[in-house]
């Protein structure tokens, strides 16, 4: 989704990108809790909803890794539009935080930067494409907006989630290994 014929195609074409929307939402039940993730990806006349969830994680990492699954979902290079109600993930991505991170080592200050794994990974797929993020304010009659809350809420209440090892193991920042 969207379809190609190959691997993603580092070489640039003249031919213009695919142009893909994505609503995303993050959720969790007592935070940290069981918690999913729900993507609503739009092309054209085309559709696709995501959805998952673990046992036990947080919302940031939610609203992070609905992001990364909707990314992850396209085949192709594209131009991606994705719209969050999650400010960090908005920051981060558009104002470039993550990036910044990122340079300084996963850094904040003197702090290791939480969900360092998730931010990595996610930052890689935004080189993959090119990609615009844009706040929306959560619960404001937003159709897609509100059905990615919806996705999310549904993943967080499965039976038999997934463990979330990085969390649940406390490898979530990308901080070296302890010698201790």
């Amino acid at each position: 989704f969207p379809s190609s014929s190959g691997a993603l195609r580092k070489k640039m074409t003249n031919k213009p990108l695919k142009e893909v929307t994505i609503y995303t939402d993050g959720a969790c039940i007592n935070n940290p809790g069981p918690g999913g993730y729900g993507v609503v990806l739009l092309y054209g006349s085309f559709r696709k909803e995501l959805f998952g969830g673990f046992r036990l994680t947080t919302n940031n990492r939610m609203e992070i890794l609905a992001a990364v699954a909707g990314l992850e979902a396209l085949n192709t290079r594209c131009k991606v539009t994705i719209y969050s109600d999650s400010e960090l993930l908005v920051g981060a991505i558009g104002e470039g935080w993550a990036k910044k991170w990122r340079q300084k080592g996963w850094r904040k200050g003197k702090k290791w930067t939480p969900n360092a794994d998730l931010w990595d990974h996610l930052l890689k797929l935004c080189d993959q494409h090119e990609v615009e993020i844009h706040w929306v304010k959560g619960h404001s009659n937003i159709t897609e907006n509100e059905r990615a809350d919806q996705l999310s809420y549904r993943a967080a209440r499965m039976k038999d989630l997934a463990i979330d090892e990085p969390y649940e193991k406390g490898q979530t920042t990308m901080q070296p290994p302890t010698l201790f």
